[in-house]
């Protein structure tokens, strides 16, 4: 690895913990001061303000070092889009201890093996939150928001509108309530 080492770290959601990353990259040489973060950022967004620090703060000669290669990006084109951007501007870049050399093909295949693991674990969590929360709903444990109206106000909404004396704008002010809200309202009364 070249003098100059920034690091970059990144977990997905507010309830993680950076603490096991910036150890990592503290002992792989990079100062403290030069560690960039994104916390409760998922690693598909490419809009990550810590990454964009880390990326803007790197140096022709230095090398970005980050703890594992999913903290860098969870799509392959994405994670190969950053590795030739650094590539073109002649940073290095550090997996952990192990600096990829583009040019050698064995690490850039060993590379794009890595992004694929990356992604396919992204799609993988995925996968399992969609199904979790399918179960969740199945038994009556996710239901989403509450309706903005009760049971005897959408009754009450219903037999209003049925008179044809109210205009959709009428019912949303009377019961203090968008128009969208109203006409869901309906929509769903008149199953």
């Amino acid at each position: 690895m070249t003098n100059t080492l920034i690091g970059y770290a990144r977990c997905s959601t507010d309830k993680q913990d950076l603490t096991a990353q910036r150890r990592a990259l503290i002992e792989l040489g990079v100062p403290e001061d030069r560690i960039y973060t994104d916390h409760g950022l998922t690693g598909r967004n490419r809009d990550r303000p810590g990454l964009a620090q880390a990326l803007a703060a790197v140096r022709a000669g230095e090398t970005l070092v980050v703890p594992k290669l999913d903290r860098l990006a969870r799509s392959v084109p994405d994670a190969r889009a950053i590795a030739d951007e650094l590539e073109k501007r002649g940073v290095s870049l550090a997996l952990g201890k192990q600096v990829y050399d583009p040019n050698d093909p064995m690490g850039r295949m060993f590379f794009n093996i890595l992004a694929t693991f990356a992604e396919f674990e992204s799609d993988l969590i995925r996968l399992r939150t969609r199904e979790g929360m399918k179960i969740a709903r199945d038994k009556g444990k996710l239901r989403g928001k509450p309706p903005k109206l009760s049971d005897l106000q959408q009754r009450e909404l219903l037999k209003m509108h049925a008179t044809g004396e109210y205009s959709i704008s009428d019912l949303g002010k009377l019961f203090k309530v968008s128009r969208p809200t109203v006409y869901r309202t309906i929509r769903r009364g008149g199953l």
